[in-house]
């Protein structure tokens, strides 16, 4: 396994237990459908929400969020809709957020953006 791969795994996970930790119920952890993948789906209180998660270990091409492009929102409201067509009983105010977390050395810092898109 590649790296970034390995790095990004790490990320997914800490995620989870980050939204966890703050009172998010996980539903799913990397959904895939024929449109694409969404990272993570969680639910808190009336809010249904499609993670899309960013890991670096480093600032040198940007930080985390920062990686993500128009293209990859659109396809995440995609998938997002092909989510809810497979649960059509889950319900909720749907949003899409991201998660940029940089891990450098022994420190790890979670961005957590609401409503992208």
């Amino acid at each position: 396994m590649a790296h970034k791969d390995e790095v990004g795994r790490w990320g997914e996970a800490y995620a989870r237990r980050w939204l966890a930790q703050r009172g998010w119920r996980i539903l799913a952890s990397n959904w895939r459908c024929r449109a694409g993948e969404v990272d993570i789906v969680a639910v808190r209180g009336p809010d249904l929400v499609f993670f899309e998660v960013r890991t670096r270990t480093s600032v040198a091409f940007g930080h985390p969020v920062e990686s993500i492009s128009a293209a990859k929102l659109a396809r995440m409201r995609l998938v997002a809709g092909r989510w809810l067509a497979a649960h059509p009983h889950a319900r909720g105010r749907i949003r899409l957020d991201l998660i940029g977390i940089l891990r450098q050395h022994d420190r790890t810092e979670v961005e957590h953006v609401e409503a992208v898109g």
